[in-house]
């Protein structure tokens, strides 16, 4: 059976690798393997999360909440917004995402992505019928190039999308510049990618009064610890949010999805230790990584860092190979739209783990 034009002409979709795939491969216990190519939080979830999940299971031959108020309300006390600027979707925000396509694109309609960035909004986006028309970050300067955004703008754009901190670059955007963008064309969508935020201790989530053309995707998958329950919310001005709703599958959220998000909400202990601990492992990453000349270390306001390493003699793959083997597993960018073949990206761990990582990493380059 032949599939829709777009489908067969598109490319999948290429996740980091998991341990169970490295730990078959090489021959490795899974324990034992460090993983530092997902970006995810190291600790584990808040134990109120899952103490929450056991006490919900009970209740998993019933539908979930449909409103999902009690959820809401917490999310707009965490996020400094009105209940009715929130929206939340289950698979992470990826669902978000998707549904703002499905609510905002009409076929032929163009987007902008600055690259390198998230590759997963062009994925999305380009199923409903939307090209993307791609802008630049800065490499050298580690910054957005303002005007190429500009550059990329014309009658057909419906979307930008800005990732801040950027993946893979872990750059922030500077607010008056995500102003600059927002006030070119109120028709175009401003969407903010804040997964990160908290690591970088930056948001921009006042500007959605200020910008009705502004919206804001966050996600429970970095500091909240519960990336296995996709669960992503966005934040934008009302009249966006009722729109979405109509489009939005009512119960995208599972019971144990909704237990534990709003658990881990209410634990704010556990939030403050996370992002505690992150910002130390990135900062000993930073610090460890910068000693090793042949590598091109990005300082990073996220929970991963980008690190250039053509002068180590091995492009990424190979380097990426070679700590596999070593039980690490990095992200190869390769992939990334942008970077050439000599890029990693590493994300935060333990800091015992940290040490084993700059260990094995010397031992390879040396």
């Amino acid at each position: 059976m032949k599939a829709r034009k777009i489908v067969d002409e598109m490319d999948s979709y290429v996740p980091g690798r998991s341990q169970d795939e490295i730990a078959e491969e090489f021959n490795l216990n899974k324990d034992e393997i460090i993983k530092l190519g997902s970006n995810e939080n190291p600790w584990g979830p808040s134990p109120k999360a899952m103490e929450a999940i056991k006490n919900e299971i009970k209740s998993i031959n019933r539908y979930p909440e449909s409103q999902l108020k009690e959820l809401v309300a917490e999310m707009a006390d965490y996020s400094g917004v009105e209940d009715n600027q929130v929206i939340i979707g289950g698979d992470g925000a990826d669902e978000i995402i998707d549904v703002l396509a499905k609510t905002f694109i009409d076929d032929g309609d163009e987007f902008i992505v600055p690259l390198p960035s998230y590759m997963y909004y062009e994925y999305l986006l380009q199923q409903y019928g939307a090209r993307p028309v791609y802008a630049r970050w800065d490499l050298e300067k580690n910054e957005l190039d303002l005007d190429s955004i500009f550059d990329a703008i014309t009658e057909k754009t419906k979307m930008i999308f800005l990732c801040t901190p950027n993946n893979p670059t872990g750059t922030l955007i500077e607010k008056d510049v995500l102003k600059q963008i927002a006030s070119k064309n109120p028709e175009i969508l401003i969407v903010i990618d804040e997964a990160y935020f908290e690591y970088s201790e930056v948001t921009n989530k006042d500007l959605i009064d200020e910008f009705d053309n502004i919206f804001i995707i966050r996600t429970m998958s970095k500091v909240l610890g519960l990336a296995g329950m996709r669960i992503g919310y966005g934040l934008a001005c009302a009249e966006i949010i009722e729109y979405m709703h109509r489009i939005k599958p009512v119960f995208s959220l599972t019971r144990l999805s909704f237990a534990a998000a709003l658990n881990t909400f209410r634990d704010k202990e556990y939030i403050r230790d996370s992002i505690k601990k992150g910002i130390e492992s990135r900062q000993y990453l930073y610090d460890e990584l910068s000693k090793i000349d042949s590598l091109n270390v990005f300082p990073s306001k996220s929970n991963f860092m980008l690190i250039g390493v053509k002068d180590t003699g091995f492009t990424a793959s190979e380097l990426a190979l070679e700590l596999m083997k070593r039980g690490i597993i990095v992200r190869d960018c390769t992939s990334f739209k942008g970077l050439d073949e000599y890029w990693i990206r590493i994300s935060i761990c333990t800091l015992e783990e940290d040490k084993k990582f700059i260990e094995l990493i010397n031992e390879v380059l040396n």
